[in-house]
C-alpha cells in the first residue's frame, strides 16, 4: 500500500513540473504561432494600398494557408513520431518564420498566394503534435486540462496580436520600410528565434526529461503505458489503425471542428476590418479594440475548464458553446459597429470554449494506435474553415461591400454543429470529488483509465 501512495505521489509531481516547465515552452510557441496566422488581418488595407491586393485576392491568400496545412498536417504528423517531438518542432517554428519573415517582401498577388502557401506547409502538423505530445507525457485525468491551458494560449495571442500589430504598423516609414514590413519582418524572425531556443529546452521522451528524479519517471511512464494497455489488449494490438480512420465517429468530429474552425478563422483575419468601421479608428486603436474579443475569451475558457472538470460529459458544455457563438454572431450581423463589437465578444466566448471542449472527446476516447494520425486528420480537414471562412468573407465583401451576410452564415454554422454534437459518442467520467486536490495531484480521475474515460 505504501508503494502505490509513493507511485501517485511521484505521478502527481511528475505532472506538476511538465506543468511548470513544458507548458510554458508551448504556449510561448503557440504565441508565435497565432502572431504570424493573424498579422496578415491587420495588415490586410495596407498591402490593398502598396501592393493592390483585394478583398477577394486578400481572402483566397488568407486561406490557401489552410489548404496547405491539410495537404501536409497528417505527413508532418508521422514525421513527428519518427523524429520526436524537439526536432520536429523546432522544424516547423523556424521554417514559419522564414516563411514569415519574407512575407515582408512580398511586391503581387501571386507572390502573395505562395507564400500563404508555403506558410500552411511549414507549420502544418504544429497543433496535433502538441496534442499528442500531451498524449505521452500527461496523464489521461490532467490532459483536459493541459489541453485547455494550451487552447486558452491561443485566445492570450490573439488579444496580444492587436496592439502588438499595432504598434509595429506605427513604425511606418522607420529606417526606409512600412509598417506592415515590420509587422511581417520582427514577427517572423521571433519565430525563428524561439525555434532555436525550444531545441535545446524541449525534451522528447520522459526518459530524456533530467528535470525529473527516477522515480518520478518511472512513475509517468508506468501510467502512460497503462492507459495504452487499455486500449490495446488483445486482439486491438493488430489493429489496423487506417481502417479505424474511416469511423464515422471521426468524420463527425471532422465537421464539428470544421464549424468552430470557420468562427475562429472569419473573426481572426476580419475582425480589424470590422472594428475599422466604428468611426475615428487608427491602426493603434483597432489593435486595441481587436483584443477585446480575445480578452474576453480568456476569461470564458478558464470558467469552461473548470466546469468541464466537474462534468461527467462535456457534450452539453460544448453545445452551449456553440450556441452562445451563434447567438453572438447573429446579434453582430444585425448592430451598430460599437455593438458589434460587444456581441463579437460574446461570440468569441462561444466559440473560442468549444475549442478545448471539442479536444477532450476525441483524446480521451481514441485508441492510441489511431490517435496520432486521427488528431492530425480532425484537425487539418477541421481547419479547412479556415479556408472557407476568410475566402467567403473576401468574396462576400467585394460583391456586396459587407460582411453581414457572412456572419450570418457564421451563425448558421455554429448552430448546426450543435445539433451534430448530439450523435457524438462520448466515454463519460465520473464526477470528481467535491474538494479539488492540489494542482497536479493525482484524483481518482487521474488514475482512471483512458478507456473508461
Amino acid at each position: 500500500m505504501q508503494s502505490v501512495d509513493i507511485a501517485v505521489t511521484d505521478l502527481a509531481s511528475a505532472t506538476k513540473k511538465f506543468f511548470r516547465r513544458v507548458l510554458p515552452i508551448m504556449l510561448v510557441m503557440l504565441v508565435c504561432n497565432q502572431l504570424n496566422r493573424s498579422n496578415i488581418g491587420y495588415a490586410h488595407e495596407h498591402l490593398e494600398a502598396d501592393v493592390g491586393i483585394g478583398a477577394a485576392a486578400y481572402g483566397f491568400g488568407a486561406g490557401l494557408f489552410f489548404i496547405a496545412y491539410a495537404i501536409f498536417e497528417l505527413p508532418s504528423n508521422v514525421m513527428m513520431e519518427k523524429f520526436g517531438a524537439r526536432v520536429w518542432l523546432t522544424r516547423i517554428m523556424i521554417s514559419w518564420g522564414i516563411v514569415s519573415f519574407l512575407m515582408a517582401f512580398v511586391q503581387n498577388e501571386m507572390m502573395f498566394y505562395v507564400l500563404r502557401f508555403l506558410l500552411g506547409a511549414a507549420e502544418a502538423g504544429f497543433f496535433p503534435a502538441v496534442i499528442f505530445y500531451f498524449a505521452r507525457w500527461v496523464p489521461a485525468g490532467q490532459r483536459g486540462k493541459a489541453t485547455a491551458i494550451f487552447i486558452a494560449g491561443s485566445s492570450v495571442a490573439a488579444a496580444l496580436s492587436g496592439p502588438i500589430a499595432g504598434m509595429l504598423l506605427s513604425l511606418q516609414g522607420a529606417l526606409g520600410f512600412r509598417g506592415w514590413q515590420w509587422l511581417f519582418g520582427f514577427e517572423g524572425l521571433l519565430s525563428v528565434a524561439v525555434g532555436i531556443t525550444v531545441y535545446f529546452l524541449l525534451d522528447a521522451r520522459i526518459e530524456d526529461a533530467k528535470w525529473l528524479t527516477g522515480r518520478e519517471k518511472t512513475a509517468l511512464i508506468s501510467a502512460i503505458a497503462s492507459e495504452d494497455a487499455e486500449h490495446t489488449t488483445g486482439k486491438d494490438t493488430k489493429v489496423n489503425r487506417w481502417k479505424m480512420l474511416l469511423n464515422p465517429q471521426i468524420l463527425l468530429l471532422c465537421g464539428i471542428y470544421f464549424s468552430v474552425q470557420l468562427s475562429i478563422y472569419a473573426n481572426t483575419f476580419w475582425l480589424p476590418s470590422i472594428v475599422k468601421q466604428i468611426p475615428g479608428t487608427t491602426d493603434l486603436s483597432v489593435g486595441f479594440l481587436s483584443a477585446i474579443p480575445w480578452v474576453c475569451a480568456v476569461f470564458a475558457m478558464y470558467f469552461a475548464a473548470k466546469w468541464q472538470d466537474r462534468a461527467k460529459s462535456k457534450r452539453p458544455l460544448l453545445v452551449v458553446a456553440l450556441l452562445v457563438a451563434a447567438v453572438g454572431t447573429f446579434a453582430a450581423a444585425v448592430a451598430s459597429p460599437v455593438l458589434a463589437l460587444v456581441f463579437l465578444a460574446v461570440a468569441a466566448m462561444g466559440f473560442k470554449s468549444a475549442s478545448p471542449l471539442f479536444w477532450t472527446i476525441p483524446q480521451s476516447g481514441l485508441h492510441p494506435l489511431v490517435l496520432a494520425p486521427a488528431i492530425a486528420i480532425i484537425n487539418s480537414l477541421g481547419n479547412l474553415g479556415g479556408f472557407v471562412a476568410p475566402f467567403g468573407f473576401g468574396l462576400i465583401k467585394e460583391q456586396t461591400g459587407s460582411v453581414v451576410p457572412g456572419l450570418f452564415a457564421l451563425a448558421a454554422a455554429s448552430t448546426l454543429a450543435a445539433g451534430l454534437v448530439y450523435f457524438l459518442k462520448e466515454r463519460t467520467t465520473s464526477a470528481p470529488p467535491a474538494a479539488e486536490a492540489p494542482e497536479g495531484a493525482a484524483t481518482a480521475e487521474t488514475r482512471q483509465p483512458a478507456a473508461a474515460r
